[in-house]
């Protein structure tokens, strides 16, 4: 069986352009690109916190640093500069696949930098699920 699984997101960026003229895509910081786990031409998908409005797309690397996170083409009418997204990164994977898969959280700050990156490990040496360490923390604990 196949699963379709998070593997990779970045949490609450900040929406930097909206770019009407231009065929599609999401441009993202290569650096957060990177630490997400997130390759060129990758489908994403993209929540806006303000809107509740989802898109998928594939995700184009942005210069390195530049916190750079411009929604390209369509959905330029839905995501505007200052809204905060959520970047998911999705796979699918079979039952033994799982066992190694390992999803990674970025989280920024205002400028879209790098505050903190969390690695969610799935199975215990055992392969027992890891219940305890994969329950999401609240937002003042973060």
């Amino acid at each position: 069986m196949q699963r379709l699984m998070c593997k990779g997101k970045i949490h609450r960026a900040t929406v930097t352009e909206a770019n009407l003229d231009y065929v599609g895509s999401i441009t993202i910081d290569s650096l957060l690109m990177k630490a997400a786990r997130i390759q060129p031409y990758e489908i994403v998908q993209v929540t806006n916190l303000r809107n509740a409005t989802r898109w998928k797309t594939y995700a184009l690397p942005g210069g390195d640093g530049t916190g750079q996170i411009c929604l390209n083409g369509p959905p330029a009418h839905l995501f505007q500069p200052g809204d905060l997204v959520i970047i998911l990164s999705m796979g699918m994977f079979d039952e033994k696949e799982l066992l190694e898969l390992v999803p990674t959280v970025v989280f920024v700050d205002r400028d879209n930098r790098i505050e903190k990156c969390e690695d969610h490990r799935l199975f215990n040496e055992k392969g027992d699920i890891n219940w305890d360490e994969l329950r999401p923390q609240q937002m003042d604990q973060i």
